[in-house]
């Protein structure tokens, strides 16, 4: 008689239940997975968006602060206690007055040291969806040399314009009715630095006059450089009797530049802090853009809202008290067509919209909240990307306390 053998292996429920537990391990680790994924993401596009935060608030402060500089005074303190203490080679008048140095070209206005121009429905209390599509609309109008600018500013955002002389200067050595000489190693270490080649956007000042011209040549062939200045170019007149004391006179960069947000094409068209830098060539008749293109400085940054703090003393035939007491939007600082308002901005209010580069998995309810900046509110779309608001008040150092 055989015996039967003892039966071995899985029954049919056992491998089931095996598979529905490999099955549930399988898909606990995908979950997992998942998680940890979307958290790397969420921490990647918070860092970026710190990190781009604190370089574009960078960029911005440093050439905010210097809005006024003149050498030795400020604009507010040159046009206040002598109107002739600031003379600009952009104009014909050697002895100009306020309405004449408005004939100059925009970009060469430095008789207006920061100039604002305010989106259209963005002032407090507005609203703004995203992205904004369509053309810049606002007011005050850009002006020309602003809406050339290539990528042009987005829509929805403000600009600002900033011009000031240049940090650091170099001690003139030689002044006369046609030229400029000064030393070649420190006019390559200072001057014609930045980025500049060959700087054509100049000024020279002492703690008495001031003057913003074009260099018609540079001479570097000896161990000074020697600037001519005739009419010509961008030029209307000369440098005229100064009078500049060598061992007094510095010799500056002047600098015009706009900041203002746009959609960046070499970047899949991600919103970006521009700063279109403004010099000439010597001898030309027109201002160029340094490195022929407006400058992108950080990606990410979806909106710029600014608000201007003015000071309590409105007559400009008066000393400002260095007391900033309201604030107003652009359209506001300037309503009409003067621009004397704006001598008395001392301080800034910036606030930048930024997000992650692309869907960082952020959560439902940082998505429904809506930034609001500077009491503008937004309308972000639900694309998952985590946005931000940085803002900060900047003051104009040149316009601290009537200095």
């Amino acid at each position: 008689m055989t015996r039967l053998r003892r039966a071995s292996g899985f029954s049919l429920i056992e491998l089931m239940v095996a598979l529905v537990l490999g099955a549930l391990l399988v898909l606990g680790l995908l979950k997992i997975f998942d998680a940890s994924r979307a958290s790397y993401k969420l921490s990647e596009g918070l860092a970026r968006v710190q990190e781009n935060g604190r370089f574009a608030m960078d960029y911005l402060q440093r050439d905010l602060r210097m809005a006024g500089h003149m050498g030795c005074l400020n604009d507010q303190t040159r046009f206040l206690s002598n109107p002739a203490g600031f003379r600009s080679a952009f104009v014909a008048q050697q002895r100009p007055s306020e309405a004449q140095l408005d004939a100059a070209p925009d970009a060469l206005r430095f008789n207006h040291m920061i100039q604002g121009f305010e989106a259209r429905g963005t002032a407090p209390g507005g609203s703004v969806g995203l992205p904004a599509n369509g053309a810049w609309a606002g007011s005050p109008n850009l002006p020309g040399h602003v809406a050339a600018l290539t990528p042009a500013p987005m829509a929805g955002s403000d600009v600002v314009a900033v011009r000031f002389f240049s940090p650091e200067g170099v001690p003139v050595k030689a002044f006369s009715a046609s030229s400029v000489t000064v030393d070649s190693a420190r006019w390559n270490q200072v001057i014609a630095a930045n980025g500049y080649v060959r700087p054509g956007l100049l000024a020279v000042a002492d703690c008495q006059s001031a003057i913003s011209f074009e260099a018609t040549s540079i001479d570097q062939s000896g161990a000074d450089t020697v600037i001519g200045v005739a009419v010509s170019g961008l030029n209307r007149s000369g440098l005229g009797e100064g009078p500049f004391s060598p061992g007094q006179a510095t010799l500056y960069r002047a600098e015009t530049m706009v900041y203002y947000v746009a959609p960046n094409p070499e970047a899949g068209n991600e919103p970006t802090l521009y700063r279109a830098r403004f010099t000439a060539e010597p001898g030309a008749a027109t201002a160029t853009l340094v490195g022929g293109a407006p400058e992108p400085l950080v990606e990410g940054i979806e909106n710029m809202q600014l608000i201007y703090g003015l000071d309590s003393q409105t007559d400009q035939t008066r000393q400002p008290t260095g007391f900033v007491s309201r604030q107003a939007v652009a359209d506001a600082v300037q309503p009409g067509a003067d621009r004397l308002p704006w001598r008395r901005v001392g301080l800034v209010q910036v606030a930048f919209l930024l997000r992650s580069a692309d869907g960082a998995g952020a959560p439902a309810s940082l998505i429904a909240e809506k930034p609001r900046l500077l009491g503008v509110q937004t309308a972000p779309p639900d694309d998952g990307r985590y946005r931000t608001v940085y803002e900060s008040t900047i003051a104009l150092r040149n316009r601290l306390f009537g200095n």
